[in-house]
């Protein structure tokens, strides 16, 4: 009977180091793994602004294009009834996003912006030569 209380002890502290062992492990995974999925999501973040900043150069390429074409036959960079379409499509595409009128009409601003810098330039340097 002393033995077989003793086994039932020990298999007892065996149970109870191993259950404190998995809580142990248990908690020193969560913070780990937070950080993991923190690391993860902010990879995944990198590498879509890099895609996203691939894209914007993608984007300003097909503007040179349009703004040799506009510097040859004197259209003015700016078009405003085309930047309206543009930019009515983008706000109704965002939202689909989940995105905001107010960021997506930001963005487009900023990135029109860009592009008419970019066709001042093309029909500097066309009217230059």
């Amino acid at each position: 009977m002393k033995l077989y209380s003793l086994i039932l002890f020990l298999s007892g502290i065996c149970l109870l180091s191993y259950s404190e062992a998995f809580a142990q492990q248990a908690l020193v995974k969560a913070p780990n793994s937070g950080l993991n999925t923190l690391q993860i999501n902010r990879n995944k973040i990198d590498s879509l602004d890099k895609k996203l900043m691939e894209l914007i150069g993608e984007r300003e390429r097909a503007v040179k294009e349009i703004g040799i074409y506009k510097a040859k036959n004197n259209i003015p960079p700016l078009q405003a009834d085309r930047f309206k379409q543009v930019l009515e499509k983008s706000i109704t595409t965002g939202a689909k996003e989940g995105l905001s009128a107010t960021f997506v009409t930001e963005m487009m601003n900023a990135i029109h912006i860009e592009s008419l810098r970019i066709e001042d330039e093309i029909k500097l340097n066309f009217h230059g030569k």
